[in-house]
């Protein structure tokens, strides 16, 4: 019996037991070192794979002549601003239609008739309502984020224990401070699921619509760069547009660590 129990607390520990953070830094570091190697040996030609140092050459250059740090800035102007109307709208309604039957009703036919369709595709329309400059773009970004955050918004509401509701209403709280302190709360976890799926939305809209009608951002500098065959520094944009999902990402989880630590 007593074995047994050890046995029991030993598989216990060792499933609650943390990774070290230095076991995803060897893992990243294995990759690049394999990278460089490959490079190296001509084993695929630098054209169509150039090696990590020679991207930080590249990237180091860019740096220094401001042209990354341009980019860089145009891309995350339309981006930051996209994804915050997309994500406040999304939770807004989400709320209003997990919580009121009628906006259930009226709304979720149609944002489920819309959100199938591809969200790109609609930029040259909306270049034409609104012009070719940033509003376009925004817009874009905005409705790509907003669909993902809205459905996980109202799945959520309708998620949350109806006893709850019954009882935070039966000791007379009013709608506000029912939504306040028990739906909300009990909606965050979907919310934020939400939230880190529009994230990764709105960095590949962003590229799309900079790639189709922009002078300046990440995606329209890979596009030039691919055009020239130059591919460190069309990789040099790559690797910005994945930190950028990194710490979109990693952002999102404090966050979400911050506001919900009992999830």
């Amino acid at each position: 019996m007593e074995k047994q129990r050890q046995i029991i607390t030993n598989r216990v520990a060792f499933l609650e037991k943390r990774i070290p953070v230095y076991a995803s830094v060897l893992g990243l570091a294995g990759i690049l070192i394999l990278w460089e190697i490959i490079t190296s040996l001509n084993i695929i030609p630098p054209l169509f794979l150039p090696a990590p140092s020679a991207i930080l050459i590249a990237g180091w250059g860019m740096i220094v002549s401001g042209e990354l740090h341009e980019n860089l800035f145009a891309s995350l102007y339309r981006i930051v601003i996209g994804y915050s109307i997309g994500a406040t709208f999304g939770i807004i309604i989400g709320l209003i239609v997990g919580f009121s039957k009628w906006a259930d009703a009226i709304v979720t036919p149609i944002i489920y008739s819309i959100y199938p369709i591809p969200k790109i595709a609609l930029l040259p329309l909306f270049i034409l309502w609104l012009g070719i400059g940033e509003l376009s773009k925004v817009t874009i970004i905005s409705l790509g984020v907003f669909f993902p955050v809205v459905i996980n918004t109202f799945s959520g509401v309708k998620n949350v224990d109806q006893m709850l509701i019954k009882a935070a209403v039966t000791f007379g709280s009013n709608h506000i401070n029912v939504i306040r302190k028990v739906i909300l709360p009990g909606a965050l976890p979907m919310i934020f699921a939400g939230l880190k799926l529009a994230a990764g939305t709105s960095l590949l809209l962003l590229v799309s619509a900079e790639m189709i009608a922009a002078q300046k951002g990440i995606g329209s500098m890979v596009l030039h760069y691919g055009n020239l065959m130059i591919t460190t520094k069309l990789m040099v944009g790559v690797l910005v547009l994945s930190l950028l999902g990194l710490i979109f990402n990693r952002g999102l989880q404090w966050l979400e660590h911050k506001l919900i630590p009992w999830s």
